[in-house]
């Protein structure tokens, strides 16, 4: 009997503890950049820049957290003035010279490539850091075309997943950072959801992939 409740007390103790953690999760909403995620508690927030492919200065937000010995980001990166941007950076440019600014395919029109290519970008951005790459695939939240990566810290041996996505002219990047042989934290990974306008839950009809110009596409649920 005392070894019965020897074994049982730690395994007991333990689902409390995993309980407890769990609890301090909550749906963190943010209703200008059009997302809805799982997040252990309330994030902290950074205002901060990103260089996109072809040069453009762009604004955005860093959303962090932690979950014991876990850690948590939410990147997102403001495309909309990419055009403006864009656009005014080539006007020094003589016509027939887009690749005065020592990037190729520049000049006018070409911001849309900028934001085609701003997953494949950020994914990039991961690849170059110190790590094995452990899987990389295409993936889709809510219809919403992205992609998701593994990796395995070359240092510490961490765990991390990153999930990708462009959204609403957004650029909206996952990453947890997990020690070894922890669990993968689908909590995180799996509960991004897409907010329209008024900040209502949507789903779309169609693999949307946030081309340029492509219409709008419908919404099938709220």
């Amino acid at each position: 009997m005392m070894r019965l409740t020897t074994v049982f007390v730690p395994a007991l103790m333990l689902a409390l503890a995993s309980n407890a953690v769990a609890q301090d999760w909550d749906e963190f909403f943010s209703k200008e950049e059009r997302f809805s995620v799982n997040f252990p508690g309330t994030p902290s927030m950074t205002e901060t820049t990103w260089t996109s492919q072809f040069g453009a200065i762009l604004p955005a937000r860093v959303y962090t957290g932690a979950s014991g010995p876990g850690k948590f980001s939410i990147t997102v990166v403001d495309y909309n003035p990419i055009q403006r941007l864009l656009s005014e950076r080539s006007m020094s440019c003589a016509p027939g010279t887009e690749t005065c600014q020592g990037i190729h395919d520049w000049g006018l029109g070409y911001w849309k490539n900028d934001v085609r290519g701003a997953v494949l970008y950020a994914s990039n951005k991961f690849l170059q850091r110190d790590v094995k790459v452990v899987n990389v695939m295409a993936n889709f939240a809510d219809l919403v075309a992205g992609q998701e990566l593994q990796l395995t810290d070359n240092k510490d041996q961490s765990r991390i997943f990153a999930s990708i996505y462009m959204h609403a002219n957004h650029l909206v990047i996952l990453e947890a950072r997990v020690p070894k042989n922890y669990p993968p934290p689908t909590i995180f990974q799996q509960s991004l959801s897409w907010l329209d306008e008024n900040g209502t839950r949507v789903r779309y009809n169609n693999i949307n992939h946030n081309e340029p110009d492509v219409p709008p596409p419908g919404i099938r649920g709220r």
